[in-house]
């Protein structure tokens, strides 16, 4: 299966422009393609999954730019999970690796653990850790959420469809507010909103290359969601995975119905009216919307909508912020360097707030403009469309808003 995908590629190089990695250091191996290179070399059994070739596959994103900029349809997100995977099962990490990576997969899928660790991270900024556990605590986010999502919202008017809400790990311990603002909307335009008691969708476990994990949190969440018309997703790397759940099961006839929440809403014709929001809005693409799901700046639509609100798009929107799930914590350095250039962009826009569709990237942004002492307030896409519909008003957004 590897080599088969792998063979896709023609080494033409359009790929490396568009990759935060090659951009960074201009090093041939931390490219997609040097990486095919790489898995080649492996399967023709030249090379070892040792140290440094691992750390060749680690330094990938995953962020899928490649994937928009390849002429020859390679699947590079099959190729570098699988990849990861075999680096799981073949390679044996350094011991301090390997406790930062397990802490992190006995929290981050469990929202009541992570919400628990959200709370101590305040004192372990004060206190001296071992520097490879250091960005755990650098990266925690400075606010609290604070609404809960109903298990069950009511259409207004007539019911248009039946519609579960993926609620997640990392959006409902960090991001609450996003999912009960997603509820109030879909509600308000005419979908009942369900959102069943639920686990992690495995996203985070497949992207490291835990792939078994993954699978088992996939199936778990899928049964919760038996009795809908379909699952709307508001954090894109869980929308993406959960869209290629058929080859992960390894049964491509196996599908369910996923929409992003942006997707949805911009083939919905609007049935709540929207207030002005007079306000600009420098709006992130996230990688897993516009690389992965083929769906750049998917709430572009449902923003338009809003009168009054200026959206206006950072330089570079193709290149990663350094999020990536677990990447700013297992490669803190790179990702800091990534999350800083990201946020001159954002700052260069002069808006009054920043927007993503992904909670990782709301979250590696922010810390880059605290960074600069130049915060500005963080909101999912979705939230301004509430705001719009609840007529909340530009001014107490700003100051209600996380930073």
């Amino acid at each position: 299966m590897i080599r088969e995908l792998t063979s896709d590629c023609v080494h033409c190089g359009f790929c490396l422009p568009t990759c935060p990695t090659y951009v960074l250091w201009s090093e041939e191996m931390d490219s997609p393609r040097g990486r095919i290179h790489l898995m080649d070399a492996r399967l023709d059994g030249t090379i070892t999954l040792n140290s440094t070739v691992t750390t060749h596959f680690d330094r990938c994103l995953g962020c899928m730019a490649c994937l928009s900029s390849c002429p020859s349809g390679v699947r590079y997100d099959r190729l570098i999970e699988s990849t990861r995977a075999a680096v799981e099962k073949e390679y044996e990490r350094p011991l301090t690796d390997r406790l930062v990576r397990g802490l992190l997969f006995r929290v981050l899928p469990y929202p009541g653990r992570m919400k628990a660790a959200l709370r101590l991270a305040p004192l372990g900024r004060h206190v001296p850790m071992p520097r490879r556990f250091r960005p755990l605590v650098e990266i925690a986010p400075r606010w609290r959420g604070k609404s809960e999502v109903p298990v069950l919202t009511h259409a207004a008017g007539v019911r248009r469809a039946r519609v579960g809400l993926l609620t997640g790990c990392v959006q409902s311990a960090v991001f609450p507010d996003v999912n009960a603002a997603t509820a109030r909307v879909l509600a308000a335009d005419g979908f009942d909103v369900v959102a069943p008691p639920q686990g992690c969708c495995g996203a985070l476990s497949v992207h490291a290359g835990r792939l078994e994990e993954g699978k088992a949190f996939a199936r778990k969440l899928i049964g919760a969601f038996e009795d809908v018309d379909l699952v709307v997703v508001n954090s894109s790397g869980c929308g993406s995975h959960l869209k290629e759940l058929g080859w992960l099961l390894g049964d491509e006839t196996f599908s369910v119905k996923v929409r992003d929440v942006g997707e949805l809403l911009a083939d919905t014709t609007p049935r709540a009216a929207r207030h002005p929001l007079p306000m600009t809005v420098a709006l992130q693409d996230s990688c897993h919307l516009r690389h992965a799901q083929r769906l750049p700046l998917s709430s572009i639509a449902s923003l338009a909508r809003i009168p009054a609100l200026e959206v206006i798009e950072p330089a570079e929107q193709d290149l990663c912020c350094g999020s990536a799930g677990i990447y700013n914590v297992v490669q803190a350095e790179a990702a800091r360097d990534l999350g800083d250039r990201k946020a001159r962009h954002v700052l260069a826009t002069g808006a009054q707030v920043y927007a993503s569709a992904n909670p990782g990237c709301l979250v590696q942004v922010s810390q880059a403009l605290h960074r600069v002492k130049q915060p500005l307030p963080a909101v999912h896409p979705i939230e301004l469309v509430d705001a719009s519909i609840r007529n909340a008003g530009a001014a107490r957004l700003l100051v209600q808003a996380r930073r």
